[in-house]
């Protein structure tokens, strides 16, 4: 992996093919980001790029963060994330990366946390079927058998069951990358993207391309 930008899902929208096809994209506000600090294999175990995105202000950056990033005199971030790269000395501290880093035809992977919808029982969740919607079913939406009473008289480990829905780091793969406009830091993705409207996307080189 090269290359990834911090950038904002701005929301979905669509684009026509020649032939009138529609086809459901994603706009994406990508950087600036700037490079706040390289690790190496040596140093640190492994080989990354630090990257700072959407200033912030000073009294809203707590003392350790501002002496991590004065480093690189870019002023200070709300958001850093870092991209795994092979050839960290390619980044310099302080340098600036936009979202003409990547080309149209590209193949990205994109991070996000999915949008959080509290407490779901397993139909909602899981996408069981559910019971019938007969009267006097008394089985509509209820999860069923979880297990037996004589033997093993426990619930196995990952049966699914109702609980917490979403706010979950998810990544989707291989989107192409459809439009790119630098001067406006925009970048258009095929397909969606996980999370809400505003929320924080990492987009990185497609690993398995």
């Amino acid at each position: 992996m090269e290359k990834g930008l911090i950038g904002r899902k701005l929301g979905m929208t669509q684009l026509f093919w020649d032939d009138g096809s529609r086809i459901p994209v994603t706009v994406i506000e990508a950087g600036p980001c700037f490079v706040i600090q390289k690790k190496t294999k040596n140093k640190d175990g492994y080989d990354a790029v630090q990257m700072g995105f959407d200033p912030a202000m000073e009294k809203r950056v707590t003392k350790p963060r501002r002496g991590h990033m004065k480093k690189a005199g870019q002023g200070y971030f709300k958001v850093l994330r870092e991209i795994r790269v092979d050839e960290p000395d390619r980044f310099e501290v302080g340098q600036e990366l936009r979202s003409d880093l990547f080309e149209i035809g590209e193949y990205v992977d994109i991070v996000g946390t999915t949008k959080g919808r509290g407490f779901a029982g397993s139909v909602k969740r899981h996408g069981f079927r559910g019971g019938r919607a007969s009267h006097g079913s008394m089985f509509h939406r209820a999860p069923g058998s979880i297990g037996a009473s004589a033997w093993p008289s426990h619930v196995f480990k990952g049966k699914r069951l109702p609980g917490h829905m979403g706010d979950a780091r998810m990544t989707v793969k291989n989107l192409m990358v459809l439009g790119v406009q630098p001067e406006r830091n925009l970048l258009i993705v095929h397909g969606a993207v996980p999370g809400h409207r505003n929320g924080i996307v990492l987009v990185r080189e497609a690993v398995k391309r």
